[in-house]
């Protein structure tokens, strides 16, 4: 009988770890193709990122204008600038372009997600034509990151935080001004619930989403054809691992309710990559003074292709509010 016992607890014993390893396994998968540089180079990730799998006519046009000012930003006079992170032993690295007269305006224009200080070359172009400073941070796993891993916005607010201090040190009377488009807005989103210097006026949050464990919800079955369960629970515990956090920590929603920064919400109505539906969602959590614009039959990520008019007056008269 006490044989049979024992051999039931072994049996198990080796189904629980089984079980174990597989679960882990699972989100061990999940996570290298969606948060590490290598699972990120992948053409079906890629795909994914961009928004949509098929581009219709309309669409390719839209990227067609995102696409023009990267020959701009290839050629502009810019500097490569280093700082150390007070979050980990990397350095920081992002591109500058300085104005052609001084100014004491600072923009921070942070990328998406398989993006990259390149990718973000229409809004520095524009903001340089404005007579402004331009820092374009590389985020972690992107770029010019030392890091080999994407935090989805939740580690970058730090790093963002030590570009900001990094300006104010150097230039005391500097205002500042933050603009992330998709990831990029969820870490601006994230940034603005932490205590910052009073020189950061104003934030721009371009169609970015509420949670990194609600935008990998949104696409885990429909993307990348997992289920929810185990694979989400079980790469938010892999990440907590590796990473530091669980998805569900990382929420832009949390952190806003606890902001002091002015913010303009933007949002495509064609949104499917971060849904339209979440611009309600993060505007309502929003403590701040706050506007909210959405651009009509615009894809993610492509609100300042769609309609520049709408997008860049909306912008620019919301900045001229606190600046």
């Amino acid at each position: 009988m006490k044989d049979n016992k024992k051999a039931l607890l072994k049996t198990a014993g080796i189904v629980a770890a089984t079980a174990g390893t597989a679960y882990l396994l699972i989100g061990n998968i999940f996570y290298y193709i969606t948060l590490t540089r290598s699972g990120m180079k992948n053409p079906y990730v890629k795909k994914v990122a961009s928004g949509t799998k098929h581009k219709d006519e309309e669409r390719l046009r839209l990227d067609a204008i995102k696409e023009e000012p990267k020959e701009w930003f290839d050629n502009v006079n810019k500097e490569k600038i280093i700082i150390k992170s007070t979050n980990s032993n990397k350095n920081l690295h992002a591109d500058y372009l300085f104005p052609k007269t001084e100014s004491d305006i600072f923009v921070l224009v942070i990328h998406g997600y398989t993006s990259s200080p390149r990718g973000m070359a229409m809004y520095a172009k524009k903001y340089h034509e404005l007579g402004y400073n331009v820092i374009l941070p590389s985020l972690n796993g992107h770029a010019d990151s030392e890091q080999g891993t994407v935090t989805m916005g939740w580690c970058d607010r730090l790093d963002v935080i030590d570009w900001i201090n990094f300006i104010v040190e150097n230039y005391p009377k500097s205002k500042i001004v933050l603009h992330g488009e998709s990831m990029g807005a969820a870490t601006t989103m994230m940034t603005t619930g932490e205590e910052l210097p009073s020189n950061v006026k104003v934030a721009v949050a371009d169609c970015g989403y509420t949670s990194v464990w609600d935008i990998f919800s949104n696409k885990i079955e429909k993307s990348f054809k997992m289920h929810q369960f185990p694979t989400l629970y079980s790469a938010s515990v892999v990440n907590k691992i590796y990473s530091g956090f669980d998805f569900k920590e990382a929420s832009s929603i949390e952190q806003l309710k606890k902001s002091k920064t002015p913010t303009i919400f933007i949002h495509g109505d064609k949104d499917t990559f971060v849904p339209y539906e979440m611009l309600d969602k993060v505007y309502e959590a929003a403590a701040c003074e706050k506007e909210k614009v959405t651009i009509k039959d615009s894809p993610h990520a492509r609100n300042a292709c769609a309609n520049p008019e709408l997008y860049w007056n909306s912008i620019l008269n919301f900045i001229s509010k606190y600046i």
